[in-house]
């Protein structure tokens, strides 16, 4: 009760602080915004650390890592769901909100995890899940017994059709229908994801405030914010209709049928005034359909979020993200016009951005964004760079610091994920070899980001005594965290040196951002520059010697290259540069 009256306090003095604030002094207290001045780091807590040998990570695990992530310079860590959950979709079907999952500890623990991170200068932020519970979930259970159930309402629920069909073709983002019978209440409920998921009805408002009484008992607990997962599905159109059927199965993908349907703001500014106002924490979307000429109603001064992940640049290659092998090919020019466009979306907004190239449903960058066979170490320090010196809160991907890359399985077998599964299943089904399929699974798998964190060359990497719950990379031995901490020129103390330089230079963490030469087909460059400095940085992200305009670095000195020594207007394959020179050079 008292924390409650204490939030309240605290809505009604940001209100005042907010009423005396203007000009400079604004724009003062935006820079000071602590996640905008630090790095987050995403840990999938099933894969980073086995403290009891069972081969599953767990949030003790965690605890005993945290220096790492200190050296690394990180301030925010988002963990992955780690609420009870059956594990359908490992971890993101959520049974309980309010209660850890035994094959990640304890409460207690979790209570330990936010106060040994803390003393360290970190906070942690909890991944929200509210477009849809696990099937187990007592609501669910509830409303699924019956129609005149108090829950009968929380979920979405609709009649079958004449002849007991589905109530749409809409397929759900893992492949099949997005409908489920239900023989108790003789309807179909909806599920974007996984049957093991069912949708909650944004549309009631006992649903919202429920979501809310739980994201302020985190807050409650001292996190530092929260990551809403997927969160753009949770307005549905007043009219369910069947779409235009887009592949052979004669099903029309969710996505566009759901995805920021109109309405869906006034949800979440109802969840930001009930959640964060008079706070310090952050709140970052996942907003897969929000194009970047929306930006500003999501996220700055009036939008309804801190930050969102926009990621069109991860899907450049996938026209279809349901058909893995089917893909695009893409040039630089392109891929950096993304990012520009979301940086001038929201820099017209005082908005902020999370820049990120891998998350835990992305493959590994190095082969994602790198030209094949590209030097591990080389493109590993191009796009390290690239995510720590760009506009916005770097978001590293556990590994990623370590250069990590994609397992190259031979067998579907050998995958656990389900959505990899389903992509396979579905690729065969659309008529392509087995071949084809297992090459798409072993290009974009989510399996390739979710593999056990590898800290040592011992057996199984120093991750777990037991058996992993999934296999370690084979390369192990030679990349891990111990041997990277010993190699001066490793993927991982290129983090570091940058991580370091950000503190030293403060135009790479809250100057302005400008792109130069945009059509280069080599070169990705942009100027950071504050009101005392000037930062030029320039990465060749081919594997080919590349030439540029030496004028943008007339005048400025070196502050660091990933090749050891750099030659103004020159740079070696995958060679990634900082100059640095007085502002308004």
């Amino acid at each position: 009760m008292k924390k409650r009256i204490y939030r309240i306090l605290a809505v009604l003095t940001a209100a005042c602080l907010l009423l005396a604030a203007s000009g400079a002094g604004a724009a003062k207290a935006e820079n000071e915004l602590w996640w905008k001045n630090t790095i987050a780091y995403e840990i999938y807590v099933r894969s980073f650390k086995d403290s009891n040998g069972d081969g599953t990570g767990d949030l003790r695990g965690i605890i005993m890592e945290l220096d790492h992530l200190q050296e690394l310079g990180v301030g925010a860590i988002w963990l992955t769901p780690c609420y009870d959950s059956p594990q359908a979709d490992n971890g993101y079907d959520i049974a309980d909100y309010y209660k850890i999952d035994p094959a990640y500890g304890t409460m207690e623990d979790m209570d330990e995890l936010i106060s040994e991170a803390g003393k360290r200068g970190i906070r942690i932020v909890m991944d929200l899940v509210f477009n849809h519970t696990s099937d187990k979930n007592a609501w669910f259970e509830e409303s699924r017994s019956g129609r005149d159930n108090p829950k009968s309402g929380w979920y979405i629920w609709a009649d079958p059709k004449e002849d007991g069909s589905a109530p749409t073709n809409w397929r759900s983002i893992f492949g099949g229908s997005a409908w489920e019978y239900d023989e108790t209440r003789g309807q179909y409920y909806l599920h974007t994801f996984l049957k093991e998921q069912p949708d909650l009805n944004w549309e009631n408002p006992e649903v919202r405030q429920a979501l809310i009484d739980v994201a302020n008992f985190w807050v409650d607990k001292g996190v530092g914010g929260f990551r809403l997962d997927a969160i753009t599905y949770i307005k549905k159109p007043a009219v369910f209709e069947n779409g235009r059927p887009d592949a052979d199965d004669r099903l029309t993908g969710i996505h566009a049928m759901t995805a920021d349907t109109p309405g869906i703001l006034d949800f979440l500014r109802e969840f930001q005034a009930a959640v964060s106002v008079g706070t310090d924490i952050f709140i970052v979307g996942e907003a897969n359909g929000v194009p970047s000429q929306e930006l500003p109603e999501w996220v700055g001064r009036d939008g309804v979020m801190d930050m969102i992940f926009e990621i069109s640049h991860v899907l450049i290659d996938l026209p279809d993200e349901m058909n893995w092998c089917k893909t695009r090919e893409w040039k630089l020019p392109e891929w950096k016009m993304l990012f520009s466009d979301s940086q001038e979306m929201t820099r017209a907004t005082k908005g902020w951005v999370p820049v990120f190239l891998e998350n835990h449903d992305q493959p590994r960058s190095i082969n994602h964004f790198l030209p094949e066979g590209a030097d591990r170490v080389a493109g590993g320090k191009a796009l390290g760079t690239l995510l720590l010196t760009t506009r916005g809160t770097p978001f590293i991907m556990q590994g990623e610091e370590l250069g990590l890359v994609n397992v190259n399985w031979s067998s579907i077998d050998d995958y656990q994920d389900v959505s990899t599964h389903n992509h396979y299943k579905f690729a065969l089904a659309e008529g392509y070899s087995e071949e084809e399929a297992m090459a798409a699974v072993q290009r974009f798998s989510r399996d390739n980001a979710r593999t056990p964190v590898q800290w040592t060359d011992a057996e199984n990497a120093g991750f777990t005594t037991g058996t992993p719950w999934l296999p370690v990379n084979d390369d192990y031995r030679t990349f891990n965290a111990a041997s990277e901490e010993a190699d001066p020129d490793s993927v991982l103390n290129w983090y570091i040196t940058l991580s370091r330089l950000r503190k030293e230079h403060a135009e790479l963490v809250d100057g302005t951002y400008e792109e130069l030469f945009p059509e280069h087909e080599q070169v990705f460059a942009y100027i950071r520059e504050n009101e005392e400095a000037k930062a030029v940085i320039l990465i060749n992200l081919s594997t080919e010697p590349a030439a540029y305009d030496a004028a943008c670095v007339e005048g400025m000195e070196l502050l660091v290259s990933s090749a050891g020594k750099a030659e103004k207007g020159q740079l070696a394959p995958l060679e990634a540069v900082i100059y640095e020179g007085p502002a308004g050079n």
